[in-house]
């Protein structure tokens, strides 16, 4: 009998697969606008809402954080191509809770992806309609692209920048450090990479450690997987910004500063202690710090994946100390996903705008950035996915279709001139712009302690109990 069922539910699934298919497609535009009369969540009254937005739980979307408040304004754009018109669009509304486990669940609601401004009720648990009100618009016109792949995400390019002052403080760093980690929705990840993908690299060691079978394993997992949720979580205090010009993707590689204009935040790798002003004396103002190259092209090497779960290009420098004691850089940014689109390292240098030179070794900073040409040079240097060569140009065509006027070059791991441009980089970030040695590389210096330690102190089912929700 349990066969029979088995048997009639896969006819069913399979014949709902093939209504589906027949179903005509459209392309939307969704303006997720605002919300009112949100519940208050939190002590001091308000709420600090954000929504996560699914259509058929097929592909998804994250808000932006609204600080204090119970009439939050997103006025968000999502594009979707390929959509079946008889789809739905399911939105839940969330408090965040800093430190919390989880965040707060405030409501939910459904609605079709037909045409139309739209004025929902957010329903809480229980079916209490009490939760507030939700606004959004939605554009729909019919698809003129192939129709696979189906869900595709059209845009804008959004990203979020993760401030990690937790991480600071597991690891008892001295030096003013405060790291970030960037997460980047790609637009055409699907079109190019169709269903290529790069498996964990089984003849390399620290992979298997990782992803081998036993208890050893199981616990190095958790602890990446520990460690990569609190370099993701979601916080109010993150940035955010949308891709659309080479400006855009040149504001990504900024030095930063403690008080930026638009994203929220600050790099402080070139500040030392001897740049900060005394403390305060009562009556007077608190200590500044200020980087002469906060918004500045920053010499860096950054370490990236292409995550395989959602389409997300994900990195940080590869010099944060966070990396210390991990045995994949790799496996932390995947979340220990067994494989991923694609991953490497990759730096911006720049060139003349006459093509007479390029390379960082050229390079003076008495040149302003704008008045020389960029690029970004990317790799395929993995050990745990040891991604092949041969997508390298597949790799700077996706990257030129998301970094619109911006220049993308792909190279080989082994390549001469890849090898030059990154020690002239890290040389440059040595000589002009104060950058240690050390920081170069991951380091634990005496009495600190690694986000490693402290991660894989949490294991089990206490890693999922305690660990902060990663952003999805």
């Amino acid at each position: 009998m349990a066969t029979g069922n088995a048997h009639d539910l896969a006819k069913v699934t399979k014949a709902k697969v093939e209504e589906q298919l027949n179903v005509p497609c459209v392309d939307l535009t969704i303006k997720f606008i605002g919300a009112s009369k949100l519940p208050k969540m939190d002590i001091t009254g308000t709420a600090d809402p954000y929504f996560v937005a699914k259509i058929d739980d097929r592909i998804s979307m994250v808000s932006t954080v609204k600080t204090n408040t119970l009439t939050p304004v997103w006025n968000e754009t999502w594009r979707v191509k390929n959509v079946p018109m008889t789809s739905d669009l399911y939105v839940e509304v969330l408090d965040k809770d800093v430190g919390a486990p989880i965040d707060d669940y405030i409501g939910k609601f459904k609605t079709s992806v037909a045409a139309g401004a739209k004025e929902l009720e957010i329903e809480g648990p229980l079916f209490r309609r009490d939760r507030g009100t939700f606004w959004l618009k939605i554009d729909s016109t019919p698809s003129t692209t192939p129709p696979e792949p189906r869900y595709l995400f059209d845009g804008p390019i959004r990203y979020s920048r993760h401030f990690s002052p937790t991480v600071g403080l597991l690891t008892n760093l001295d030096d003013v450090r405060l790291y970030s980690t960037w997460k980047m929705y790609l637009i055409g990840v699907p079109i190019y990479f169709k269903d290529v993908y790069q498996h964990w690299n089984v003849n390399y060691k620290a992979a298997q450690s990782i992803f081998g079978p036993g208890a050893t394993s199981l616990a190095i997992r958790t602890g990446v997987q520990a460690g990569h949720r609190m370099l993701y979580a979601r916080s109010s205090s993150n940035g955010f910004g949308i891709i659309e010009s080479a400006a855009d993707v040149l504001k990504l590689f900024h030095g930063g500063d403690l008080n930026p204009k638009g994203i929220v935040g600050s790099d402080k790798e070139y500040i030392s202690r001897q740049d900060q002003s005394p403390e305060g004396q009562p009556g007077t103002a608190a200590p500044t710090v200020h980087s002469p190259f906060a918004h500045r092209v920053k010499p860096a090497v950054y370490t990236y994946i292409i995550s395989a779960e959602d389409d997300s290009l994900r990195f940080s420098e590869t010099g944060a100390a966070f990396f210390v004691d991990f045995a994949s850089k790799h496996a932390l940014h995947a979340n220990c996903c067994e494989r991923v689109r694609y991953s490497g390292e990759f730096h911006p240098r720049p060139k003349s705008k006459d093509g007479s030179w390029v390379g960082w070794q050229d390079f003076k900073d008495s040149m302003p950035d704008a008045d020389v040409d960029w690029e970004v040079l990317i790799d395929n240097n993995s050990g745990t996915y040891s991604p092949d060569k041969g997508m390298l140009p597949t790799l700077q065509a996706l990257l030129e279709h998301n970094f619109p006027g911006f220049g993308v070059r792909a190279l080989d791991r082994e390549d001469e001139e890849l090898t030059k441009s990154v020690h002239a980089c890290r040389d440059y970030a040595l000589k002009y712009r104060g950058v240690q040695a050390k920081h170069l590389q991951p380091h634990l210096a005496e009495g600190e302690e690694s986000l490693m330690k402290h991660a894989g102190s949490v294991s089990g089912a206490e890693a999922t109990r305690q660990a902060i929700p990663a952003e999805p």
